[in-house]
């Protein structure tokens, strides 16, 4: 009789759903709050370095992270395609994490050093002319424009506040270490460094 009395009162039933909801959301989260590994960096992590930054930002701007995913599953299919799977502790600088899960393109978790520099480039001024299938559009405004680096060192600054371990001297620099540098210098580093503290695919 008690479940007659919820299904027949959408307002208790949608309270209760919640209450559910939550409770449940609480015990998969709460745990991994103190779990070492989901809050320890990975050897040798450490912030990204200026020119590196805002090639994240320029990648989350031309929406790189609308087709490529950052996080191998670990399943062997993933693991044999794409290296080693992702783990928690790579992640702990991330703000926003770039995980995704809608793979257009090939998952990037691993790419960086798989490629040269050059390849890259030619890549993301006309993907077609190294991987003839591609439906990746083109980037060319990225070989014109020169990083702006008047609040790249803000932006650090912002992200010390939530735990990025920059320093004084990171932030002070990051204008200089970007200067004439373009836009696609900077994606290209960010790239490049793109999961190898943990690659392992031959």
């Amino acid at each position: 009789m008690k479940h007659e009395v919820v299904e027949k009162n959408v307002g208790l039933m949608m309270i209760l759903i919640i209450v559910a909801i939550s409770f449940g959301t609480l015990v998969e989260l709460v745990p991994l709050m103190f779990i070492k590994q989901t809050n320890e960096p990975i050897a040798g992590l450490k912030p990204l370095p200026a020119l590196e930054l805002e090639g994240r930002d320029i990648y989350i701007r031309e929406g790189c992270n609308n087709c490529h995913s950052q996080m191998i599953r670990p399943l062997r299919a993933e693991t044999e395609r794409y290296g080693h799977y992702s783990v928690a502790g790579e992640f702990v600088y991330d703000h926003p994490f770039l995980w995704g899960s809608k793979r257009t393109g090939p998952d990037l978790a691993r790419v960086g050093q798989r490629y040269s520099d050059d390849w890259h480039r030619a890549h993301f001024y006309n993907p077609r002319d190294v991987v003839p299938e591609s439906n990746m559009p083109a980037y060319p405004w990225l070989f014109e424009r020169e990083v702006d680096g008047t609040v790249t060192g803000k932006k650090m600054n912002a992200l010390r506040t939530v735990g990025v371990p920059y320093t004084d001297e990171d932030i002070a620099g990051a204008e200089a270490a970007v200067a004439g540098k373009l836009e696609i210098d900077a994606l290209i580093a960010y790239v490049q460094q793109l999961g190898t503290l943990l690659q392992t695919r031959r």
